[in-house]
């Protein structure tokens, strides 16, 4: 696959995942994409923890879906309706989780680049998961982005330190396919806007319509 069309098959995945093993080398090559990012000032500022264990992710499924609940609770009529047909995650399912961090000290104290974008390092972690989703999707595997969850309960459950942030839960693994369209356009939650919705020449500018 050339990059538009992995791009373009690119999905979230949640119920396609086939718990069938991944090769080391393969999760190798997928973690090496990521960590090839690029990053404000060279920092470099994520790492990957990997999570295979049962109980840790059957303890975040149930963190996740207490989550859910809570979410769910807000919504009425057919918003309701429409989420409660909506699976959130792949955490049993996949293969093996990926959890993505940012370490804001990384490089510190003299980040080049983030003195006046304090947030620099945080976007940097962001490419390195899109490099580790489209790597993903080139080899056949799907990625799911969990975001039912407090930062503060998975920094405990994996014993992440406080000043280190986690930025994403991803489920990884192979898939019996990848969906054409994306789950929340199928479900009618929301449909892609057009690219010319988002485009604007010079200035930004209000669209109307």
């Amino acid at each position: 696959m050339d990059v538009y069309e992995v791009i373009g098959k690119r999905r979230d995945v949640r119920a396609e995942f086939t718990g069938a093993p991944i090769a080391d080398e393969v999760l190798h090559r997928v973690l090496g994409a990521a960590h090839a990012a690029p990053s404000v000032g060279m920092s470099q500022p994520w790492d990957f923890v990997l999570v295979r264990d049962p109980d840790t992710r059957t303890q975040f499924h149930q963190h996740v879906h207490g989550e859910r609940a809570e979410y769910a609770a807000t919504l009425t009529g057919e918003r309701a309706a429409t989420f409660e047909r909506i699976k959130i995650d792949g955490i049993l399912e996949s293969t093996l989780s990926v959890v993505v961090t940012y370490d804001p000290h990384r490089g510190s104290p003299s980040v080049l680049g983030r003195h006046a974008i304090a947030d620099a390092g945080l976007y940097s972690v962001c490419l390195a998961i899109q490099n580790l989703w489209l790597a993903a999707t080139a080899e056949g595997l799907g990625v799911g982005w969990v975001s039912f969850y407090r930062e503060e309960y998975l920094q405990s459950l994996l014993g992440i330190p406080k000043t280190v942030r986690p930025v994403a839960w991803l489920c990884l693994g192979p898939v019996d396919r990848l969906q054409e369209v994306p789950d929340l356009e199928r479900h009618g939650w929301r449909s892609r806007m057009p690219l010319d919705q988002v485009v604007h020449h010079e200035r930004y500018s209000a669209h109307t319509g």
